[in-house]
C-alpha cells in the first residue's frame, strides 16, 4: 500500500466527534491509499450518519471514493431538512432516551423505544426489519452498517433533542394522536365504557377521554395537561400544523 497525505475539513457541526487534536479546520490525515473516504471519516469519530456531501477538490464523490495525495477533502454536515426515501418516517429510540420518545409521541409522531437494553445487534436488526431511523447518541451503534436509517442525537437536554429531530426530519405532527406509553393510536372513549378504569376523583372531576387503540391506557387532562400542552405549543408554532385535540392523562 502506498501511504499519503491528505487535508481533511470538516463542518464545524462534525467536529465535535473529532478527537480534541484533530478538531482544526483543515488537517492533514495521513492515509494508506487505499481505504475509502467512508473509512477515513469513521476513523475521525464521525457516524456516517451525520455526514452529507463529501466534496474532493471541490467535485462531489460518494463515500466510497479513494482519495489520493494532497487531495482537499471536504466533509459537510447532512443537509437539513433531511429526506429518508423508501418508507413512511418512522423512529426507534435507544433505551436511553425514553423521554424524547414520550414527547415524539405526544406530538403524533411514530416512536418505538426499547425500555430495556436489548443490545446494540438487536436493536440494528430491528431498525432494519421495520425501516425505521434509529436515534442514539451512542456513535457506535450509529457506525453498525446494518441499520436501516439513522441520525445522532446532539443534546442530553430533551427540550434540545426534540427540536434537534424536529429540525432535522420535519415529521408531520399531530398531536396527542398517539399512546406516550406504547406508541399505538388513541381513540376517543365513552366515560361509561373506561368508568372501571379510573379512579374515583377522576371520574367525578373529569368528562372527556380517550384511550389506546393498543393498550387501552385511559387520558385525560388531568394535573400535568398544562405542561404538556406548552410542549405541544411550542413545537407546532416552530414545526407543524396542529391536530384536532384528544385529552391527556
Amino acid at each position: 500500500m502506498n501511504r499519503c497525505r491528505i487535508h481533511l475539513t470538516l463542518a464545524p457541526k462534525l467536529r465535535l466527534f473529532a478527537p480534541a487534536d484533530r478538531r482544526a479546520e483543515r488537517t492533514p490525515v495521513a492515509t494508506d491509499g487505499a481505504s475509502s473516504l467512508g473509512h477515513v471519516i469513521e476513523s475521525f469519530g464521525v457516524p456516517l450518519t451525520e455526514v452529507g456531501a463529501l466534496l474532493v477538490d471541490g467535485r462531489e464523490v460518494p463515500v466510497s471514493y479513494v482519495p489520493g495525495a494532497d487531495e482537499d477533502v471536504e466533509v459537510r454536515a447532512v443537509a437539513r431538512p433531511q429526506e429518508v426515501p423508501g418508507a413512511p418516517l418512522r423512529f426507534l429510540l435507544d433505551v436511553h432516551l425514553g423521554t424524547l420518545a414520550r414527547r415524539l409521541r405526544l406530538l403524533g409522531v411514530d416512536a418505538a423505544y426499547e425500555s430495556e437494553d436489548i443490545g446494540d445487534p438487536a436493536l440494528a436488526a430491528l431498525s432494519a426489519s421495520e425501516r425505521r431511523v434509529l436515534l442514539s447518541r451512542d456513535r457506535g451503534l450509529l457506525r453498525r452498517r446494518e441499520i436501516w436509517a439513522g441520525a445522532y442525537v446532539y443534546s442530553d437536554r430533551p427540550d434540545d433533542q426534540l427540536r434537534d429531530v424536529l429540525g432535522r426530519f420535519a415529521p408531520r405532527l399531530a398531536p396527542w394522536t398517539r399512546c406516550t406509553a406504547c406508541n399505538g393510536p388513541l381513540r376517543d372513549a365513552d366515560k361509561q365504557a373506561v368508568h372501571e378504569r379510573l379512579e374515583h376523583g377522576t371520574r367525578s372531576t373529569y368528562d372527556v377521554f380517550a384511550q389506546c387503540v393498543t393498550c387501552e391506557r385511559v387520558y385525560w387532562r388531568g394535573a400535568h395537561h398544562a405542561r404538556l400542552e406548552a410542549i405541544v405549543t411550542d413545537a407546532v408554532r416552530e414545526f407543524g400544523e396542529t391536530a384536532a385535540e384528544a385529552p391527556t392523562a
